[in-house]
């Protein structure tokens, strides 16, 4: 069985309803359905159309056929011809068999001709064949199963298998070590990208100040899928983001559309989704079609649109100070730091040598952004030192981290200068970045086959947690806290006194599947030679 976790994120401690509630289909959540599935219905039932039309025209060719050759059919065979001389088959009476046979009262005896004489109870109590009373200790063990503690984190990764894509929705026990799924979403389409949101978000009016827990997923598809990670088993999501505002679906015309990029809805995968915290109800999508949407999640619609780049547009960053200034990167190898607010006016550009695949602002210094390219390097820029042109950007320090495609990498939160880096040379690698640059902290092969994803935990309790995910499908949380080298280089980093005889812990996996650690210390890739690392 193949399947791949394409991406994952994190949700912070204390957002998840510690009882997540049960799906309810009501005749509300059904004509709720109905109108958003509307569209997919008529594509359904335009394709249905479509085959049988096919068929009935295959079916009238057939017939058009001069057939000159009669077939012998089984009908015409005589019954005499059937030996049922064997005394095993005789007493059956298989002539018969179909024959309709009253009892002695005249009552038909087929198998549901004692119906009548069935009892039927109200409820298990009333039947005295049942001994075993209804207890509420099931539902109550049901309860304590779906039970998320405060203490919990929910971990989210996307995942296709065997062709069926889906949200897995983990729940990590960190003083218990332990990683299980909780429930799953089923999703329509290869998830490329995943947001986590903290409002509610539905056609129906909420509070502006409500807390939520809900998730934003990109794929293949144009559409943005909204579902709320607090119900259980839900059939259809909250809202679907660009799916109503496209007038060629609703008026039929899917197949026929134009993959002309426009300014209400998205015509191409979704590869980037970036939700602004401080403007809670502002989610930001980029896609292959090469626009980056603002979408309200107050009303469902999206309201603007942005055409900054040449080709398709992969990462987006909310600034953490300037709230509505957007990093965003693509396969023109640019990225550009523009304020969604003066949409017209110019944004300063930066250049890289190959495709952008993330960006990313430094958590600790506003001023600075990093940027990771598919030849596996990392660029440090300060964003006040905006270049003429794209081909005149000069980096603080770029790394050659990986020799192949820099697929995922995260910057600590809460440890300065603590950095992760995933490949899709199957590794993953910790870095100290120092005034000079980064150096090297320790490269680990963590049986995940291609790395897809590299996510430190969000919150300050679980700060050393790095979950990582890839081509393999298993998602595994490493503590990093319990490698020598990492408690070496960030121990006078952090006010936390680390256990420097704590055991290596890898969350996720089998002791026997975990690959060997190489420590190749400050400088050093795993076979000893130093890092290459330019410094402007």
């Amino acid at each position: 069985m193949s399947s791949m976790i394409t991406t994952s994120t994190w949700v912070p401690r204390g957002f998840a309803a510690p009882f997540p509630t049960k799906y309810n289909f009501d005749e509300a959540e059904f004509e709720r359905i109905a109108e958003l599935a509307k569209l997919q219905l008529d594509d359904a039932n335009e394709d249905l159309q479509e085959a049988q039309e096919e068929e009935e025209n295959g079916t009238n060719e057939e017939k058009d056929l001069d057939v000159t050759e009669e077939q012998p059919s089984s009908q015409n065979v005589d019954a005499e011809e059937i030996d049922i001389d064997d005394e095993d088959l005789k007493k059956y009476d298989l002539e018969h068999y179909d024959d309709d046979e009253e009892d002695a009262e005249g009552q038909r005896m087929d198998m549901f001709g004692n119906i009548k004489s069935l009892a039927y109870y109200e409820s298990n109590k009333d039947d005295p064949y049942i001994t075993i009373p209804d207890g509420e200790d099931d539902e109550d063990d049901d309860r304590e199963e779906l039970q998320i503690l405060a203490t919990d984190n929910l971990l989210l990764a996307a995942k296709v298998e065997d062709e069926l894509a889906h949200l897995e929705v983990y729940v990590y026990e960190d003083e218990a070590d332990n990683l299980y799924v909780h429930h799953d979403i089923m999703l329509p389409a290869i998830p490329l990208c995943v947001e986590w949101l903290d409002i509610p978000v539905s056609k129906s009016s909420v509070e502006k100040d409500s807390i939520a827990n809900f998730i934003a997923v990109g794929t293949m598809d144009p559409e943005i899928e909204i579902w709320d990670l607090d119900t259980i088993d839900s059939m259809y999501p909250n809202a679907i983001l660009g799916q109503e505002s496209n007038p060629e679906k609703a008026s039929g015309k899917k197949k026929k559309k134009s993959k002309k990029s426009n300014d209400n809805y998205h015509v191409d995968a979704v590869l980037s989704l970036a939700a602004n915290r401080k403007h809670r109800n502002l989610l930001a999508s980029a896609s292959a079609d090469k626009t980056v949407k603002l979408w309200d999640l107050h009303t469902t619609k999206c309201a603007k649109s942005y055409t900054h780049h040449t080709d398709k547009v992969c990462s987006l960053a909310w600034h953490s100070v300037e709230s509505t200034v957007l990093l965003s990167g693509s396969y023109d190898r640019t990225i550009v730091a523009a304020d969604m607010r003066v949409p017209e006016a110019k944004a300063p550009r930066w250049g890289v040598e190959s495709d952008v695949e993330n960006v990313r602002w430094d958590p600790h210094d506003p001023n600075f952004f990093f940027v990771s390219t598919e030849n596996g390097i990392i660029h440090y820029h300060d964003i006040r030192n905006a270049p003429p042109n794209p081909s005149a950007s000069k980096p603080v320090w770029t790394l050659q981290a990986h020799d192949e495609s820099l697929s995922s990498f995260d910057i600590n939160a809460h440890i300065p200068g603590y950095m992760a880096t995933g490949s899709t040379d199957k590794t993953v690698k910790l870095w100290n970045i120092q005034p000079t640059g980064p150096s090297m902290v320790v490269s680990r092969n963590l049986d995940v086959g291609k790395i897809f994803s590299t996510n430190f935990a969000p919150d300050a309790e679980v700060a050393f947690r790095l979950a990582v995910a890839g081509s393999k499908g298993t998602m595994h949380v490493w503590d990093t806290s319990t490698n020598a080298a990492v408690r070496q280089a960030f121990a006078q980093k952090i006010s936390t006194k680390l256990d420097d005889n704590a055991e290596e812990r890898l969350i996720g996996v089998e002791e026997a599947e975990s690959s060997s650690d190489d420590d190749g210390g400050e400088g050093e890739d795993e076979n000893g030679e130093p890092e290459s690392m330019d410094e402007d």
